[in-house]
């Protein structure tokens, strides 16, 4: 059954490293924001029962439970098979945690990116390795005890290292769940400004270097592994079980639906994209218009090799796959990037690494 997602782009603080949508906006427009997602979600013809449902942002986790209750009281459903919010270390209380299992709530993401306390305080974020490991056991203690932890390769004074006390703490912790991402430098966050412009700011100049981020990300990889939690998407670790059933849906190309700010939606044929500011949304929303700002036939044939091989199962091959992408599959199977057996394709470890490059080749062939 197809999932639901829902935008939340509302933050306490903007991290340096954030190339999302989101911002710290006032309290005004928070409001009048949830008035027009829950009008948007009232007006949805709900033809299914969704399986899954994600709540992310922003800082979703930050929604007070009352007015979270009313959001979620227009999703069908409940309870679904997994529920996710995203949460900020530092922010989460016994009270939200009680509040959120009530609601179907059954797991939470934690954007903790670093254990390590300089690193920390450069990115913008206050918590703790302490504080992480503090909420972790209350989130337990409570009752939900599926949960991921987000890390990211590449920080401002990440070394090996350092880099090993963060993978120390999620041994200590056994997460059923890890996301490790290496930092994206663009335009579209102030760290990656600063770097790419040459500037002092964020820690900039402390950035390691291309090969030394591909270094630890391939230690995540090998310690994760050690400790049972097991690669199955370029970014994604799980103990076997606990792999996020609500993003597997992006990656096998089946239907969801997007409510809020810079969300997306597919039903199978069509891929939509609502306005992508807060401001925007509520703007077109208020007007009794439609949010969608953008809408395009799906490529099934190219997606499914673009968003398919970001699993490490790889994706199963059609005659007419071979008939359309034959010289590029060989041409990167024998670059060592890619493997053919039987009727499954799948990147390579080295391929993973160059995966962005991979990925791309098979749009438009």
């Amino acid at each position: 059954m197809p999932g639901v997602y829902i935008s939340y782009p509302f933050c306490r603080q903007k991290c340096t490293f954030c190339n999302f949508a989101s911002e710290v906006y006032s309290r005004a427009l928070e409001a009048r924001y949830v008035a027009a997602l829950r009008a948007e979600i009232q007006r949805h013809p709900w033809r299914w029962q969704p399986e899954t449902l994600y709540l992310g942002g922003g800082t979703p986790g930050d929604i007070d439970p009352a007015v979270l209750e009313t959001i979620l009281a227009l999703v069908p459903g409940y309870p679904w098979g997994e529920a996710t919010v995203e949460a900020a270390p530092g922010s989460i209380t016994r009270k939200k945690a009680h509040e959120w299992r009530r609601l179907g709530i059954n797991r939470i993401s934690l954007g903790v990116q670093t254990f390590v306390r300089a690193e920390i305080a450069r990115t913008g974020r206050r918590h703790t390795a302490e504080i992480v490991r503090d909420e972790i056991e209350l989130l337990r203690d409570e009752g939900i005890t599926n949960f991921n932890i987000d890390l990211i390769a590449g920080l401002p004074g990440q070394t090996p290292e350092s880099w090993s006390e963060s993978l120390d703490w999620i041994e200590r912790l056994r997460p059923p769940h890890v996301s490790v991402y290496m930092l994206e430098i663009d335009d579209d966050s102030r760290l990656g400004r600063e770097m790419r412009r040459g500037g002092s700011r964020y820690g900039a100049p402390d950035a390691p270097s291309e090969e030394t981020t591909v270094t630890l990300y391939e230690m995540a990889v090998e310690r994760l592994q050690a400790a049972g939690i097991e690669r199955y998407e370029i970014s994604n670790f799980a103990v076997p079980g606990h792999e996020s059933r609500h993003n597997l849906k992006y990656w096998r190309i089946e239907p969801y639906v997007g409510f809020g700010a810079d969300s997306h939606s597919f039903d199978g044929e069509i891929r939509r994209q609502n306005a992508e500011t807060a401001s925007e949304y509520v703007t077109r929303t208020e007007r009794s218009e439609s949010p969608c700002i953008a809408e395009s036939p799906a490529k099934p044939d190219e997606e499914r090799f673009y968003v398919g091989l970001r699993q490490t199962a790889g994706i199963r091959l059609h005659p007419d796959d071979w008939q359309r992408f034959e010289t590029t599959i060989r041409r990167f199977a024998d670059q060592g990037l890619v493997e053919a057996k039987g009727d499954t394709l799948r990147l390579t470890p080295r391929g993973i690494l160059f995966s962005n490059e991979v990925l791309q080749e098979f749009i438009g062939t």
